[in-house]
Protein backbone atom coordinates (compact mmCIF):
# COMPACT_ATOMS: atom_id res chain seq x y z
CA UNK A 1 0.00 0.00 0.00
CA UNK A 2 2.84 2.56 0.61
CA UNK A 3 4.36 1.62 -2.71
CA UNK A 4 1.01 2.45 -4.09
CA UNK A 5 1.05 6.09 -2.74
CA UNK A 6 3.96 6.97 -3.20
CA UNK A 7 4.24 6.36 -6.88
CA UNK A 8 0.71 6.89 -7.70
CA UNK A 9 -0.77 9.18 -5.36
CA UNK A 10 -4.25 9.50 -3.59
CA UNK A 11 -5.56 11.85 -6.22
CA UNK A 12 -6.55 11.37 -9.68
CA UNK A 13 -6.99 7.83 -10.39
CA UNK A 14 -4.66 7.20 -7.84
CA UNK A 15 -3.84 3.24 -7.42
CA UNK A 16 -5.95 2.46 -10.97
CA UNK A 17 -2.34 3.82 -12.65
CA UNK A 18 -1.12 0.08 -12.06
CA UNK A 19 -3.64 -1.30 -14.47
CA UNK A 20 -4.03 2.15 -16.35
CA UNK A 21 -0.61 3.04 -17.61
CA UNK A 22 0.27 -0.65 -19.14
CA UNK A 23 -3.08 -0.78 -20.42
CA UNK A 24 -2.61 2.53 -22.32
CA UNK A 25 0.91 1.55 -24.06
CA UNK A 26 -0.48 -1.75 -24.54
CA UNK A 27 -3.67 -0.28 -26.32
CA UNK A 28 -1.80 2.57 -27.96
CA UNK A 29 0.53 -0.32 -30.29
CA UNK A 30 -1.89 -2.50 -30.89
CA UNK A 31 -3.86 0.39 -32.82
CA UNK A 32 -0.72 1.81 -34.11
CA UNK A 33 0.13 -2.09 -35.82
CA UNK A 34 -3.48 -2.37 -36.46
CA UNK A 35 -2.81 0.26 -38.77
CA UNK A 36 0.41 -0.02 -40.34
CA UNK A 37 0.20 -3.79 -40.38
CA UNK A 38 -2.07 -6.72 -42.19
CA UNK A 39 -4.67 -8.15 -40.62
CA UNK A 40 -2.69 -11.44 -40.63
CA UNK A 41 0.65 -12.18 -39.99
CA UNK A 42 2.18 -15.77 -40.60
CA UNK A 43 -1.59 -16.81 -40.56
CA UNK A 44 -2.28 -14.92 -36.48
CA UNK A 45 -3.86 -12.13 -36.24
CA UNK A 46 -1.95 -8.38 -35.56
CA UNK A 47 -3.40 -7.36 -32.35
CA UNK A 48 -3.22 -11.27 -30.05
CA UNK A 49 0.08 -11.22 -31.59
CA UNK A 50 1.08 -7.60 -30.47
CA UNK A 51 -0.96 -8.12 -27.58
CA UNK A 52 1.24 -11.03 -26.41
CA UNK A 53 4.36 -9.97 -27.30
CA UNK A 54 3.98 -6.51 -25.69
CA UNK A 55 2.10 -7.36 -22.69
CA UNK A 56 5.36 -9.49 -21.95
CA UNK A 57 7.75 -7.34 -22.82
CA UNK A 58 6.04 -4.57 -20.41
CA UNK A 59 6.15 -6.72 -17.32
CA UNK A 60 10.09 -7.43 -18.23
CA UNK A 61 10.68 -4.19 -18.81
CA UNK A 62 8.57 -2.52 -15.32
CA UNK A 63 10.35 -5.08 -13.33
CA UNK A 64 13.47 -4.40 -14.48
CA UNK A 65 13.27 -0.34 -14.31
CA UNK A 66 11.35 -0.10 -10.73
CA UNK A 67 13.87 -2.35 -9.69
CA UNK A 68 16.51 0.24 -10.43
CA UNK A 69 14.97 2.86 -7.99
CA UNK A 70 13.89 0.44 -5.32
CA UNK A 71 16.38 1.36 -2.53
CA UNK A 72 16.61 5.25 -3.14
CA UNK A 73 12.95 5.32 -2.86
CA UNK A 74 12.72 3.60 0.33
CA UNK A 75 15.79 4.25 1.70
CA UNK A 76 14.35 5.36 5.05
CA UNK A 77 12.77 2.51 5.38
CA UNK A 78 16.51 0.92 5.69
CA UNK A 79 16.90 2.44 8.98
CA UNK A 80 14.57 0.07 10.35
CA UNK A 81 15.99 -3.94 11.46
CA UNK A 82 12.87 -5.52 10.57
CA UNK A 83 12.83 -4.42 7.04
CA UNK A 84 15.35 -5.65 4.45
CA UNK A 85 16.46 -4.69 1.19
CA UNK A 86 14.24 -7.85 -0.38
CA UNK A 87 10.85 -6.28 1.29
CA UNK A 88 11.23 -3.33 -0.48
CA UNK A 89 11.37 -5.50 -3.93
CA UNK A 90 9.42 -7.68 -3.04
CA UNK A 91 6.53 -4.93 -2.96
CA UNK A 92 7.87 -3.53 -6.20
CA UNK A 93 7.56 -7.08 -7.80
CA UNK A 94 3.80 -7.76 -6.62
CA UNK A 95 2.84 -4.31 -7.73
CA UNK A 96 4.20 -4.02 -10.96
CA UNK A 97 2.81 -8.57 -11.71
CA UNK A 98 -0.21 -7.18 -10.54
CA UNK A 99 -1.08 -4.09 -12.48
CA UNK A 100 0.58 -5.69 -15.85
CA UNK A 101 -1.47 -9.13 -15.12
CA UNK A 102 -4.62 -7.38 -14.65
CA UNK A 103 -3.87 -5.02 -17.70
CA UNK A 104 -3.00 -8.05 -19.97
CA UNK A 105 -6.81 -9.63 -18.85
CA UNK A 106 -8.65 -5.93 -19.33
CA UNK A 107 -6.70 -6.30 -23.24
CA UNK A 108 -7.31 -9.45 -23.70
CA UNK A 109 -11.13 -9.20 -22.72
CA UNK A 110 -11.36 -6.01 -25.22
CA UNK A 111 -10.02 -8.19 -27.68
CA UNK A 112 -11.98 -10.81 -26.69
CA UNK A 113 -15.53 -8.66 -27.13
CA UNK A 114 -14.15 -7.52 -31.17
CA UNK A 115 -13.82 -11.50 -32.10
CA UNK A 116 -9.94 -10.63 -32.25
CA UNK A 117 -9.40 -13.72 -30.26
CA UNK A 118 -10.88 -16.41 -28.68
CA UNK A 119 -10.67 -18.25 -25.41
CA UNK A 120 -7.21 -19.30 -23.97
CA UNK A 121 -6.47 -22.74 -25.66
CA UNK A 122 -4.39 -24.25 -22.84
CA UNK A 123 -5.02 -21.63 -19.37
CA UNK A 124 -2.37 -23.68 -17.34
CA UNK A 125 0.37 -23.36 -20.46
CA UNK A 126 -0.68 -19.48 -20.64
CA UNK A 127 -0.39 -19.16 -16.64
CA UNK A 128 2.48 -21.21 -16.50
CA UNK A 129 4.42 -18.51 -19.02
CA UNK A 130 3.32 -15.74 -17.89
CA UNK A 131 4.32 -17.23 -14.02
CA UNK A 132 7.76 -17.97 -15.22
CA UNK A 133 8.36 -14.99 -17.13
CA UNK A 134 7.67 -12.79 -14.16
CA UNK A 135 9.87 -14.97 -12.00
CA UNK A 136 12.67 -14.81 -15.02
CA UNK A 137 12.11 -10.95 -14.99
CA UNK A 138 12.42 -10.48 -11.33
CA UNK A 139 15.24 -12.55 -11.06
CA UNK A 140 17.08 -10.38 -13.93
CA UNK A 141 15.57 -6.96 -12.17
CA UNK A 142 17.53 -7.97 -9.16
CA UNK A 143 20.77 -8.60 -10.42
CA UNK A 144 20.63 -5.72 -12.34
CA UNK A 145 19.86 -3.08 -9.47
CA UNK A 146 22.60 -4.89 -7.37
CA UNK A 147 24.92 -3.94 -9.78
CA UNK A 148 23.85 -0.70 -9.72
CA UNK A 149 23.83 -0.12 -6.38
CA UNK A 150 27.53 -1.31 -6.73
CA UNK A 151 28.90 0.49 -9.87
CA UNK A 152 27.04 3.73 -10.55
CA UNK A 153 27.30 3.50 -14.56
CA UNK A 154 25.19 0.29 -14.72
CA UNK A 155 21.82 2.26 -14.14
CA UNK A 156 22.27 4.55 -16.63
CA UNK A 157 23.38 1.56 -19.17
CA UNK A 158 20.64 -0.50 -17.86
CA UNK A 159 17.80 1.20 -20.15
CA UNK A 160 20.13 0.63 -23.24
CA UNK A 161 20.24 -3.13 -22.38
CA UNK A 162 16.88 -3.27 -22.03
CA UNK A 163 16.68 -1.72 -25.60
CA UNK A 164 18.87 -4.38 -26.93
CA UNK A 165 16.97 -7.15 -25.26
CA UNK A 166 13.75 -6.11 -27.22
CA UNK A 167 15.20 -7.86 -30.73
CA UNK A 168 15.75 -11.03 -28.35
CA UNK A 169 12.77 -11.34 -26.19
CA UNK A 170 10.18 -12.47 -28.72
CA UNK A 171 8.23 -9.66 -28.17
CA UNK A 172 7.49 -8.84 -32.13
CA UNK A 173 8.60 -12.35 -33.38
CA UNK A 174 7.77 -15.67 -32.72
CA UNK A 175 11.02 -18.81 -32.84
CA UNK A 176 8.71 -20.06 -36.04
CA UNK A 177 9.92 -17.11 -37.82
CA UNK A 178 13.40 -17.42 -38.09
CA UNK A 179 15.10 -19.55 -40.35
CA UNK A 180 15.98 -22.83 -38.77
CA UNK A 181 19.68 -22.62 -38.53
CA UNK A 182 19.04 -19.21 -36.16
CA UNK A 183 16.03 -20.69 -33.97
CA UNK A 184 18.71 -22.95 -31.55
CA UNK A 185 20.35 -19.65 -30.98
CA UNK A 186 17.47 -17.51 -30.20
CA UNK A 187 16.21 -20.14 -27.92
CA UNK A 188 19.74 -20.01 -25.94
CA UNK A 189 18.03 -16.46 -24.44
CA UNK A 190 15.55 -17.71 -21.89
CA UNK A 191 12.99 -14.84 -21.91
CA UNK A 192 11.28 -16.39 -25.49
CA UNK A 193 10.80 -19.51 -24.38
CA UNK A 194 7.96 -17.62 -21.68
CA UNK A 195 6.93 -15.84 -24.40
CA UNK A 196 6.06 -18.71 -26.89
CA UNK A 197 4.62 -20.57 -23.62
CA UNK A 198 2.17 -17.30 -23.47
CA UNK A 199 1.27 -17.77 -26.98
CA UNK A 200 1.50 -21.46 -26.84
CA UNK A 201 -1.65 -21.39 -24.09
CA UNK A 202 -3.70 -18.39 -25.80
CA UNK A 203 -3.59 -19.89 -29.74
CA UNK A 204 -3.17 -23.73 -29.37
CA UNK A 205 -1.26 -26.26 -31.67
CA UNK A 206 -2.50 -24.08 -34.94
CA UNK A 207 0.70 -21.78 -34.15
CA UNK A 208 4.39 -23.38 -34.27
CA UNK A 209 5.50 -22.85 -30.98
CA UNK A 210 9.60 -23.74 -29.73
CA UNK A 211 10.11 -23.34 -25.60
CA UNK A 212 11.15 -25.81 -23.12
CA UNK A 213 9.87 -24.47 -19.39
CA UNK A 214 12.13 -26.05 -17.21
CA UNK A 215 15.45 -23.59 -19.51
CA UNK A 216 14.46 -20.25 -18.03
CA UNK A 217 13.25 -21.66 -14.79
CA UNK A 218 16.58 -22.60 -14.13
CA UNK A 219 17.83 -18.76 -15.31
CA UNK A 220 15.42 -17.23 -12.98
CA UNK A 221 16.80 -19.27 -10.48
CA UNK A 222 20.16 -18.52 -10.74
CA UNK A 223 19.32 -14.90 -11.61
CA UNK A 224 17.43 -14.89 -8.20
CA UNK A 225 20.37 -16.66 -6.64
CA UNK A 226 23.06 -14.45 -7.67
CA UNK A 227 20.51 -11.13 -7.40
CA UNK A 228 20.09 -12.14 -3.42
CA UNK A 229 23.95 -12.85 -3.12
CA UNK A 230 24.66 -9.33 -4.67
CA UNK A 231 22.27 -7.31 -2.78
CA UNK A 232 23.51 -8.43 0.55
CA UNK A 233 26.96 -8.14 -0.51
CA UNK A 234 26.49 -4.35 -1.84
CA UNK A 235 23.84 -3.11 0.80
CA UNK A 236 26.58 -1.10 2.47
CA UNK A 237 26.52 1.28 -0.93
CA UNK A 238 23.32 2.28 -0.81
CA UNK A 239 23.50 5.95 0.26
CA UNK A 240 21.02 6.89 3.02
CA UNK A 241 22.33 10.66 3.36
Amino acid sequence: MREVVTRFGREGLGFLWVIGEPLAFCIGVIILWSVIKPEYEHGIRVGPFVMTGYMSLLLLRHLVTQALSALQANVGLMYHRTIAPLHVFVARFVLEVAGTTAAFVVVYLILLLLGQVGLPKDPLLLYGGWLILAWLSAGLAMVISALAIRFEPVERLAQLFMYLLIPLSGAFFMVSFAPPAFQKFLLLVPIPHAVEMIRAGIFGEFVETHFDPIYPIVWGAAFNIAGLLMLRLFREHVDVE
